[in-house]
């Protein structure tokens, strides 16, 4: 850079953004990092970047940083919009962690099974169908106290969320974690307490420390972890529910089970040893189809009631019909079926794009569920890289939760959905990741 005057910094990143090298959604280096890799002052910097921002290509989401500014979709959270805005329409996208349509068991005979109109007996009914709650109930990882359904697996956290944390109450949950959930904490005023991932699930040390704080609410995702795909051991759900105790927290653990049916981990859940603390959810989003939006909640009774009181009073109940078809969907074999037809077939692509890697010198341990988390030299850098390979990935920023990042889960990473990696087109895709890995390092100094 032969300007190093405010505009002639301001004039290097405009040309970055206009020609793709930064895309929208991309997070800029911290102004005291760009100020010492430059050798001017921070001012410097802080007057190109305050220039950026009048011309309306860079934004300020406060402690969370500056970013390239995104197409305004104001119904997003900001880290959900960080998520949405990279190149579109490409051949191949990779960025957006949904199933594989091609792999969720059909409706069409859900759907004749189902009343043909849309009535209901009374408002005041139970907001579950029993027969329902009992196939639920059946299949719960522990003894939960109530059992009911709620409009998707975020609708439940957030719901449990609303209830148990108030503002300045610190909320332990994992970084790298689900956006969403990180953006409804500060939506809450919460003070968010990362906690750190290994092969096994969250480390006991992590949630030890984090105890220290006496957090109101400790936020998992026993299997299939977004992004990182890592599912719990029982052995270390044992031992977290063991430091819970340990501390003697009264915090409620909120564990969000999205990918259970699709899921090769074990079926765990810290409420085997805590049932009075543990508000477990069940997603079917992953496994029966995105658009169901329908998902089971359980544990306490005081929690649980206290939640569908509250949600009386707004949504009512989930829609009877959706909850006749997921009844459907989870006992007809056909769509049992087709459920345990998908959890192998994500678990081979899984593995088959985990060994085209290793090809190429990447070594990763072969997640569970739909997501692979893929270090790169530069998030950027990669992001780029794989838009020209005609791949659309996440960038790994908006998963990660503010402050020092401790336990290697930091750095750049890019979140792939490898679940639509088909097993023939492994060796490619994987081609492309590797290229896009080590993109940016020379190019942006990394």
């Amino acid at each position: 850079m032969d300007d190093r005057s405010p505009r002639g910094i301001a004039g290097t990143l405009a040309r970055q953004i206009r020609q793709g090298e930064l895309s929208p959604g991309d997070r800029l280096p911290t102004v005291r990092h760009v100020a010492a890799t430059l050798g001017v002052s921070p001012a410097t910097v802080s007057e190109a970047w305050q220039a950026l921002r009048r011309a309306g290509l860079i934004e300020s989401r406060g402690r969370a940083g500056s970013f390239v500014r995104t197409e305004p979709k104001p119904w997003l959270s900001p880290r959900v919009q960080g998520l949405v805005g990279y190149v579109e329409g490409l051949p191949l996208d990779l960025s957006r962690g949904t199933p594989d349509p091609a792999l969720l068991p059909p409706l069409a005979p859900a759907l004749r099974r189902v009343r043909p109109t849309a009535d209901t007996n009374v408002y005041q009914d139970s907001p579950v169908l029993p027969e329902l709650r009992d196939v639920l109930a059946s299949t719960w990882p522990f003894e939960a106290e109530v059992v009911t359904v709620v409009n998707g697996a975020q609708d439940a956290v957030v719901r449990t969320l609303e209830q148990v944390v108030g503002f300045g109450d610190r909320v332990a949950i994992e970084s790298p974690g689900f956006p969403a959930f990180l953006d409804m904490l500060d939506v809450l005023g919460a003070e968010i307490v990362p906690l750190d991932l290994d092969a096994e699930g969250v480390t006991v040390a992590s949630l030890t420390r984090a105890l220290k704080g006496k957090p109101a609410a400790i936020v998992l995702q026993p299997r299939a972890q977004n992004p990182t795909g890592v599912s719990m051991s029982p052995r270390r759900a044992e031992d977290l529910a063991r430091a819970v105790r340990r501390a003697r927290s009264t915090a409620i653990v909120i564990e969000d089970d999205h990918s259970g049916a699709i899921s090769v981990g074990e079926d765990v859940s810290l409420g085997r040893w805590l049932p009075g603390q543990v508000m477990h959810v069940r997603g079917f989003s992953k496994s029966h189809g995105p658009d169901l939006r329908i998902a089971a909640l359980g544990g306490p009774s005081e929690l649980v009631d206290r939640l569908v009181a509250r949600r009386m009073l707004g949504a009512g109940w989930t829609s009877r019909m959706l909850q006749t078809i997921l009844l459907d969907l989870l006992v007809e074999p056909a769509s049992v079926a087709a459920v345990e037809v998908a959890r192998r077939t994500y678990a081979e692509r899984q593995a088959a794009l985990c060994s085209a890697l290793a090809e190429h010198g990447i070594e990763l341990a072969v997640p569970d569920g739909i997501n692979l988390w893929l270090p790169v030299a530069d998030e950027r850098g990669a992001l780029v890289q794989l838009t020209t390979l005609g791949i659309r990935a996440a960038g790994g920023t908006p998963f990660l939760a503010p402050g020092p990042e401790e336990s290697g889960n930091g750095g750049d990473h890019l979140r792939v959905t490898a679940g639509l990696v088909e097993t023939k087109a492994a060796s490619h895709v994987a081609g492309a990741l590797a290229a896009a890995a080590t993109a940016g390092a020379v190019r942006y100094g990394a």
